[in-house]
């Protein structure tokens, strides 16, 4: 891409600058200054057209946080702000980036965060379950039960796609079926266990068909899985996107805002 491409998007943005995080505060902002640093070399383009023009599918709210060092961003959020200017504009090898990527990832997530303080013994039990954050309270006279919701995405629950099949844009035939696959790490600290893929969103005009709800199975921290949708092509030609969040047996997400959702997208002749 021309240098003057590049620099042209700094010289028309407006606004104050937005200030690089110090490296030597903690590893999370060591890890949000090379963000920061990334994104200067690549011309230093505003949020909104990483977006726009260069394919980030995070919200520009989830892109500037992973930049201001103060909370470690998900992978998810990591690897397209990573994608679109390493790969999508200084045109780097996305494997060689995404390695590169994940191991500074890691490295910045695994610092030990310290344990809670143990509350005195002479605190009631109830105060224990609030710092505990698992509140509760049973009012007996009416029999009235009440619990806080589990916050959502777990603190320490992360996820991260190693690989996939079906390339998007491949062009199927009518009437045809195949698999999508998806290979998955569980790269947090809690184990998936009653997780499913729920299907989120459809795009196109063919009526391809694949189940709504596929079981994620049990993965402990550090293992993998290979999730496998079946889709039918169906008789009419066109586009066919769909994807797919992971989701509790409510069907509840637990990557609300940050998990990017898995997908394929095809063509139906």
């Amino acid at each position: 891409m021309d240098d003057s491409v590049l620099g042209d998007d700094a010289a028309r943005k407006r606004g104050r600058k937005q200030q690089r995080p110090d490296p030597q505060e903690s590893p999370v902002a060591e890890f949000a200054w090379r963000l920061c640093e990334l994104k200067e070399s690549a011309g230093d383009p505003s949020y909104d057209r990483m977006r726009a023009e260069f394919g980030a599918m995070a919200s520009k709210s989830a892109l500037s946080a992973a930049a201001r060092g103060k909370d470690l961003p998900s992978w998810e959020t990591t690897w397209e702000f990573v994608r679109s200017l390493a790969v999508g504009v200084l045109g780097q090898d996305a494997e060689t980036a995404r390695r590169e990527w994940s191991r500074r990832w890691e490295a910045a997530r695994t610092v030990e965060e310290p344990e809670p303080a143990e509350p005195p013994a002479t605190r009631p039990r109830w105060l224990k379950w609030l710092v505990a954050g698992a509140a509760a309270v049973l009012v007996v006279a009416g029999v009235v039960w009440w619990t806080w919701p589990e916050e959502r995405p777990i603190p320490g629950d992360a996820s991260l796609m190693l690989s996939e099949t079906v390339p998007d844009g491949t062009e199927f035939a009518a009437g045809e079926n195949f698999v999508k696959t998806w290979e998955v790490r569980n790269v947090g600290r809690e184990p998936w266990d009653g997780r499913y893929l729920a299907q989120v969103f459809r795009e196109g005009d063919a009526d391809c068909t694949a189940p709504q709800r596929v079981s994620v199975g049990e993965v402990a921290p550090g293992g993998t899985v290979q999730l496998a949708v079946p889709v039918f092509t169906g008789e009419k030609p066109g586009r066919c996107k769909l994807g797919w969040k992971m989701v509790d047996e409510d069907g509840r997400q637990y990557f609300p805002e940050e998990l990017r959702a898995v997908f394929f997208d095809i063509r139906v002749r």
